[in-house]
């Protein structure tokens, strides 16, 4: 099957929209409404976030009906299907140390299903640092020693490595330093260490900086870059295993179809995509869910797992609470680009390499080896560079021959910041956001819960935090539910 999202482009047939995937859902509904006027839940979005929480209460024997405006499931995490082989669009990696996505795993046995992402055992095995003076060239025993010695420099904020800073990475408590750190921006924090960074490592943890937040040095907040190195053990190495060593062989969107189907076996799940939401009206006993076909449908409960940038979007009434609405008209400011390349050079599986600052992608690796034998390489570009790699093929295509020279076979990719249902890529705050908002984006507004990984407590915007939150909404509105179940039934 094939979904509206993505874009494709090869030397013979040019650059196409839409693109094989998995968790693409035909028929896009099944819901009547006529035997069932009214469900327990709405849940608005079929991401890893909506799809925890229908799967766990559909589980618990509560009619859900689940509405998401795109023609699949996995929201900002999902994998195409091209030719045999899975390029991920959004989400890729995971890793045994984020419990609630090891959690999944082995509820579905996929433990098996996992494979090495940058693989150095072949190849090249070479770093190339391009800046806009010189390339130098190194083994990836040396970048380790760059990234590794500066990152310990950027995060020794307390003489512990943040460990006294941050010792409970999982705690929406916000100590007065942390407090302090969250109106930090990276690049004050890069200030404050200058004279003890080398060139190298200066342009090593900046592009690293670049590609965690999808923003700029001047509009991210130091506190959630410190939030990642806690959660990944304090080390590069930790940061490395969590963050981009290990991805699913088969793709994001097959292991996302493992908990729709686990919700649809149920047969308490009923669902509509390509149902995009424009309103949600809660009276007090019911809420209305109106959307942009004008169907409206009914519930004495709702799960918004809508992301923080498009909350906005959407019209509630009663509005949004005021730390909420103010939280969603900030926004975040992730619009990182990520771009897939399938070459025909074999030796660059394990390759690794910045083009900073001056290229419109900066980052990229080796990522695996295409049924044709062929290389894949995913990069990143970004905000700091103004880039969208559909607007100029040849742009793009100059940018990842600009990373390292490779016959590009073909090209895939998902621009996040124009998508109406993210605008944006993973949540990444600029400075202040969170300490002042966090509990407002976390917390209830009558009958409608706010769960998205944005706001997740651990692995914020991450899958594993998409779960966390999915799992939280789930248990607290069966609970609600059942509490209100309870008193009608003592009246």
């Amino acid at each position: 099957m094939t979904t509206k999202d993505g874009y494709l482009w090869t030397p013979d047939q040019g650059l196409n929209t839409g693109i094989p995937c998995v968790g693409a859902v035909r028929p896009s509904q099944n819901f009547d409404g006529a035997n069932c006027p009214v469900v327990d839940v709405i849940v608005i979005g079929a991401g890893y976030c909506g799809l925890t929480a229908a799967r766990d209460m559909c589980l618990a024997g509560l009619k859900v009906l689940l509405l998401e405006g795109r023609d699949r499931i996995g929201g900002r995490s999902w994998s195409s299907d091209i030719g045999g082989y899975p390029f991920e669009m959004g989400g890729t990696w995971i890793y045994w140390g984020q419990a609630n996505v090891w959690r999944e795993i082995m509820r579905y046995q996929m433990h098996d299903e996992i494979e090495i992402s940058q693989d150095f055992r072949e190849g090249i095995n070479q770093y190339v640092q391009a800046s806009s003076h010189k390339t130098q060239r190194f083994s990836h025993d040396e970048e380790s020693a760059i990234m590794d010695s500066g990152l310990r420099k950027l995060f020794n904020v307390d003489g512990q490595l943040g460990k006294r800073v941050l010792p409970f990475p999982h705690s929406a408590e916000f100590t007065s330093e942390a407090v302090a750190l969250d109106q930090m921006t990276a690049a004050d924090r890069i200030s404050d260490i200058e004279d003890s960074l080398t060139l190298n490592e200066r342009l090593g943890i900046e592009a690293w900086i670049l590609v965690c937040s999808g923003g700029t040095l001047e509009t991210v907040s130091f506190l959630e870059l410190l939030h990642w190195w806690a959660l990944s053990g304090y080390s590069y190495e930790g940061c490395v295993n969590h963050l981009a060593r290990y991805k699913f062989k088969h793709g994001q969107s097959a292991f996302a179809r493992k908990f729709f189907e686990e919700a649809v076996a149920t047969n308490n799940l009923s669902y509509a995509f390509n149902s995009a939401v424009s309103s949600v009206d809660d009276t007090g006993s019911l809420v209305t869910v109106k959307t942009r076909d004008g169907q409206r449908y009914k519930a004495k409960r709702i799960i918004s797992t809508v992301p923080l940038n498009v909350l906005s979007s959407v019209t509630f009434n009663p509005p949004l609470s005021g730390g909420r609405k103010t939280a969603a008209c900030v926004g975040h400011n992730n619009h990182i680009v990520k771009v897939h390349a399938e070459v025909g050079d074999r030796n660059l599986r394990s390759y690794t390499g910045i083009s900073y600052p001056q290229n419109e992608l900066f980052v990229a690796f080796g990522d695996g080896k295409t049924p044709a034998g062929n290389t894949h390489i995913v990069s990143f570009g970004g905000q700091h560079r103004h880039f969208h790699p559909e607007e100029d093929i040849q742009v793009t295509i100059k940018a990842l021959g600009s990373l390292i020279p490779m016959d590009i076979k073909k090209i895939v990719f998902h621009n996040w910041s124009k998508d109406e249902f993210a605008k944006g890529a993973w949540f990444f705050p600029g400075p202040g956001l969170l300490s002042k908002h966090l509990a407002d984006m976390r917390s209830k507004q009558r009958n409608i819960y706010f769960s998205n990984s944005d706001w997740a407590l651990g692995w914020r915007s991450f899958i594993d935090g998409a779960i966390e939150e999915g799992t939280r909404a789930a248990l607290f509105v069966r609970n609600d539910l059942m509490k209100s179940y309870s008193n009608a039934t003592s009246v």
